[in-house]
């Protein structure tokens, strides 16, 4: 079939009228019939649109927002595993040293040792955490963040295994050590990784803590029970269960490879945007608001883990509690997990930085009531206050953390800063240990008031705002 040479002359030949300057927009608005121009138009776009033509590029378009929206909820799938087999160690590391203090009275009368060798088993732990914050600097870039996780919680296994034996102490306080390594390694890398999400960064910041209080909240009720009876070393063999869960949680998640490609199976990217010619390493300890929030962890770490180990001694020796006072830790613990979730929406409000300050000033004044205040009862309760004001300061020092350095520096200066604040742990509740060899457990309290004023201080001086160059 042809076309007419009248049809051929009405469709392409063009219309004068509707080629002259400045008629265009009269030809498109005017209700006239359609003009010749308009109908080549037509024809060229049923051309186009005829069942002949290929239509793969139509489809390309319409399927691809599918696949986008398909991979981007089965990233955010795999975060949530990451992020709860995250949560499953920290929980591991909370139940380790929510244990502590319902324990250390037993500990002392099993071994026959007085506060300040018993609290061996805090510097030997102090060691084992300095020795895996250095190491984790190093490994972390050697090995990558799968498999010193793996490394960390093998450790673990090991110092459970040592300590459930009941052995001797020499013995026992090297699996201190050892466990020290572990959670250091651990500690540093899932601190690190959580970090550097960026989707409600604080809010899961702050729930990943909080499963850490609930470890050292739910560890208290087991171990009290554990410290009456004659196999008291047993409560370990509970640990060693959740250290070889967490082994192969691990193990199946992160499938031991580095960081940057676990990041990038949940849709983030880790790119090295550093310009320096000097290592990480190099560049971390030269930052001086690194130096200044490992202090300050290393004292509220210490501070957080003396109130929960040391408090159930004080309320013995000093308020004449009695066996059920290790249940006092437990009510610390609950309040310092329910402290990170409850005053997420007050820490957003009036911003993390001046919240901490409140916290810091309020810690301080009900610690000195149960200085001053000799009662059982209100000395329990204000306990419980005092972790609830603790509990967030923590994840707002890794949050503060998170915006004022370098992305590229950010995990293995978190890494730091965490492993010294394990070192806290082990430190000053040991401090706490040999002064109260010589002034009695009733000093407890005075340590504890001067421990937060220093780190009142060394929150002032870290910097104020957010520079962080990327």
């Amino acid at each position: 079939m042809s076309l007419s040479p009248a049809t051929t002359d009405s469709i392409f030949t063009p219309d004068e009228a509707c080629l002259t300057p400045g008629a265009a927009s009269t030809c498109r608005a005017s209700p006239r019939p359609l003009c010749k121009l308009d109908l080549a138009e037509r024809f060229v776009d049923a051309i186009e649109l005829s069942p002949v033509t290929p239509v793969d590029k139509q489809n390309d378009d319409f399927e691809r927002p599918l696949v986008l929206s398909a991979k981007h909820k089965t990233q955010k799938t795999r975060e949530k595993i990451q992020f709860a087999t995250l949560c499953w160690f920290v929980y591991l590391e909370g139940w380790n040293d929510g244990s502590n203090g319902p324990l250390l009275p037993r500990i002392q009368k099993v071994y026959g040792v007085g506060y300040a060798t018993v609290s061996l088993i805090f510097v030997f732990a102090c060691v084992g955490f300095i020795t895996g914050a250095v190491s984790n600097v190093i490994l972390a870039e050697r090995l990558g963040f799968g498999k010193v996780m793996v490394l960390g919680s093998l450790f673990q296994v090991l110092a459970y295994c040592i300590e459930s034996s009941g052995p001797p102490f020499p013995a026992f306080i090297f699996a201190y050590f050892i466990n020290g390594i572990g959670i250091a390694l651990q500690n540093a890398n899932s601190v690190g990784y959580v970090a550097s999400l960026k989707e409600n960064a604080e809010v899961k910041m702050g729930f990943f803590m909080a499963v850490y209080g609930a470890g050292a909240l739910s560890s208290p009720l087991v171990a009290t029970q554990f410290s009456h009876l004659p196999r008291w070393n047993l409560h370990y063999l509970t640990c060693l269960g959740i250290a070889i869960t967490n082994t192969i949680a691990l193990i199946i998640v992160f499938r031991l490879k580095p960081q940057r490609e676990c990041l990038a199976e949940i849709g983030i990217m880790d790119v090295d945007n550093s310009t320096s010619e000097h290592s990480h390493l190099r560049q971390i300890f030269a930052n001086k608001d690194v130096h200044l929030l490992a202090a300050f962890a290393l004292l509220y770490v210490g501070a957080e883990v003396t109130v929960g180990g040391w408090i159930v001694t004080y309320i013995i020796d000093v308020r004449g509690g009695g066996p059920s006072s290790g249940y006092i830790s437990t009510g610390f613990f609950g309040g310092l997990m329910t402290g990170r979730l409850a005053l997420l929406w007050f820490n957003e409000k009036i911003g993390e930085r001046l919240a901490l300050f409140i916290y810091a000033v309020l810690a301080i004044i009900f610690e000195l009531v149960v200085w001053f205040v000799p009662s059982l009862v209100g000395d329990a309760v204000v306990v419980c206050v005092v972790g609830v004001l603790l509990g967030p300061m923590y994840p707002i020092a890794m949050n503060h953390t998170g915006r004022v350095l370098p992305r590229w520096l950010l995990t293995g200066a978190i890494g730091w800063i965490a492993g010294v604040g394990q070192a806290g742990s082990a430190l000053v509740p040991f401090m706490v240990g040999a002064i109260a060899q010589k002034s009695g457990i009733k000093s407890l309290q005075p340590v504890l008031v001067g421990i937060l004023g220093l780190m009142t201080i060394l929150w002032a001086l870290a910097s104020h705002g957010s520079r962080r160059p990327d």
